[in-house]
């Protein structure tokens, strides 16, 4: 038994899939398939069900899987403690961003962090916040960047800032010739809202106290991925979405006539790193929260000012 096959079969896991796991670990799947089937001969078990598709492992096999999990991440930390006792802050950071923060942050602190940590490679890719979790679970990423409150008992938040949220409102509104408002003056079939799964559709239900889909009128619903799509909507056909406060510093001053604050206690989001406890990437996970944090625009809030966070 070796550490490459436990990278096999946790692979296979991961991907239920042959071809798709020796393509993750850059070998032949001939290659994969027989140090696994080498594996299992010297264990005198069966790891994966091969009659079923996709593949499975077996009742024994999830055992072996997990446990194979919990030796690769600690054969892991022995490269971390290493690193730590060199100086050495390099290797590979896989980070999931959300949709409704990664085209608004990410400009703001990439190019000051490859800058800072040359030997940091970071890659980055959009998901929703479900998706996030359950690749940090799977060993697929290092670190999320969210704005929800995880209730998984094996991930950590760690806090970066939070941000308000405003009204964008068309002129064919009440809200339009308002300064202030309130959740209690948004017309629900009014509000154009983000599609089904993303965090952030959620919070504005909790904020306008919403139990149904984005509807205009009685005859039309909608659901988009885009915060941009959402704008274009209001300023073409009328009604009203919410904003982060990222998104309203990036609109043009003709845009941001459209914007309406809400009275206080501002509702608010809390935009968090999200991490598996027994990750092993501590020293670059804290790079890129100092990253983060230090290149934030001015203006946004930090993490101890009292909003309130949906």
């Amino acid at each position: 038994m070796n550490i490459q096959q436990l990278e096999y079969i946790v692979a296979v896991d991961n991907h239920r899939h042959f071809i798709q796991a020796a393509e993750h670990c850059n070998v032949t799947q001939p290659t994969l398939s027989m140090m696994i089937r080498k594996l299992e001969e010297e264990l005198s078990v069966k790891i994966f069900d091969r009659t079923k598709q996709p593949i499975v492992p077996t009742s024994i096999g999830r055992e072996i899987i997990d446990q194979a999990k919990t030796i690769l991440r600690e054969t892991s930390r022995i490269n971390e403690i290493a690193k730590h006792f060199n100086g050495d802050l390099s290797g590979e950071l896989h980070v999931g961003v959300i949709p409704t923060i990664a085209p608004y942050l990410l400009p703001h602190f990439v190019n000051p962090f490859i800058s800072s940590f040359p030997d940091i490679k970071l890659h980055v890719s959009e998901m929703i916040t479900d998706r996030i979790i359950t690749a940090l679970k799977m060993g697929n990423l290092d670190v999320g960047i969210i704005a929800s409150v995880s209730e998984e008992n094996s991930l950590q938040e760690i806090p970066l800032y939070k941000e308000r949220f405003y009204a964008y409102v068309s002129e064919k509104t009440d809200l339009y010739s308002k300064q202030y408002i309130l959740p209690t003056d948004i017309e629900p079939n009014e509000l154009w809202l983000l599609e089904e799964g993303h965090c952030f559709r959620t919070q504005i239900q909790r904020l306008c106290e919403l139990s149904r889909s984005s509807q205009f009128g009685n005859s039309f619903s909608y659901r988009s991925g885009s915060i941009e799509t959402l704008i274009r909507m209001v300023e073409r056909n009328g009604g009203i979405t919410i904003l982060p406060e990222m998104a309203v510093m990036e609109l043009s001053e003709e845009r941001r006539k459209h914007i309406r604050h809400f009275r206080f206690p501002e509702p608010a989001r809390e935009v968090c790193l999200v991490v598996n406890r027994e990750q092993m990437k501590a020293r670059l996970i804290g790079a890129l929260q100092e990253g983060i944090m230090t290149n934030l625009p001015e203006g946004i809030l930090g993490k101890d000012v009292e909003v309130k966070v949906l």
